[in-house]
């Protein structure tokens, strides 16, 4: 869930403040499902406050749903549909009528389907003071920002990887959406997981979108940036990696996953000028020179077109 794990200064801290939060008392609400091995593989936190009644939430009730969480070997089993499915429904006996999260990309399919909605209205700010939880260091004037205290003052991003796949006559392949309008067609491509290196995350990727092996090593063409966006308050960063050359037995064999891309097509580079944005366009067509001239390209304005 974070950019560094917390200090364990911090996980007393946070266990102290929750832990009574939990109880029948509290505002705090979880769900869990535990792992085969008895450690936690999912997990639904939200936080109930008053708010000023009104006609939509005539008890005066809100939630926030603060963080949903699958450990990276359990996810793809519906974990996070079903912790979050048992949260909303916990919270709505309890005539909690309006709702609010802060979610990535690759989650708002699924809070879609749960009824949330962007909000253009919606506006966020953090403000920090210089001082940290309590400590039990003495005998210290000073001491340096913790770590993970700095890590979230940083501004946030995201890393994504994305495989540039080809056909023998070097027509990129294009996998449909089926939860991105805006971007219809994508390169085989995803979040990396945390922890995860890029190019494992690049292989991962191929083998749970398209049912594809890819070997190394590694071949990076391009590096590209997304600065922040009204509807996207952060910056993203992505490795694009060659998936290389594919032929009729490997493309036959090509397996989509059905909640993320219904259709795989091979086009010309200039066939998807038609189909995609301008920017998603010039990313292809930048990484698609770069196999060609083998220099890595670099973009700093994704996704503003």
């Amino acid at each position: 869930m974070l950019s560094a794990p917390l200090a364990d200064e911090w996980l007393r801290h946070g266990t102290a403040d929750l832990a009574p939060r939990l109880t029948s008392t509290g505002d705090a609400r979880a769900f869990v499902i535990d792992g085969p091995d008895g450690t936690l593989a999912a997990c639904a936190l939200g936080l109930v406050s008053p708010v000023l009644p009104a006609p939509s939430y005539p008890r005066g009730l809100s939630a926030r749903v603060q963080l949903v969480a699958t450990h990276p070997h359990h996810r793809r089993r519906g974990y996070a549909r079903a912790v979050v499915s048992a949260l909303l429904d916990r919270l709505v006996d309890e005539d909690v009528t309006l709702f609010e999260l802060h979610t990535s990309p690759e989650a708002a399919p699924l809070y879609r389907e749960f009824g949330f909605s962007s909000s253009a209205a919606l506006m966020r700010m953090t403000r920090r003071s210089t001082s940290a939880p309590p400590s039990t260091a003495t005998g210290s004037r000073s001491s340096p920002v913790p770590p993970e205290q700095h890590a979230q003052s940083l501004p946030p991003s995201v890393a994504f990887v994305c495989v540039y796949v080809t056909d023998e006559d070097d027509r990129p392949l294009g996998l449909h959406s089926v939860y991105s309008p805006s971007h219809p067609w994508h390169m085989i491509g995803g979040a990396l997981d945390l922890g995860e290196t890029p190019w494992a995350a690049a292989v991962r990727e191929c083998r749970e979108e398209a049912g594809l092996t890819i070997a190394g090593p590694p071949r990076l063409l391009a590096s590209v940036y997304g600065p922040p966006r009204n509807r996207r308050p952060y910056s993203t960063v992505q490795f694009v990696f060659d998936g290389g050359r594919l032929g009729q037995d490997q493309i036959a064999r090509i397996v989509l996953a059905p909640d993320e891309h219904d259709e795989a097509r091979f086009l010309p580079l200039e066939r998807w000028q038609e189909l995609m944005p301008a920017s998603d366009f010039a990313r292809l067509r930048s990484v698609s020179e770069a196999r060609r001239t083998g220099v890595a390209a670099y973009l700093d304005t994704w996704g503003t077109t």
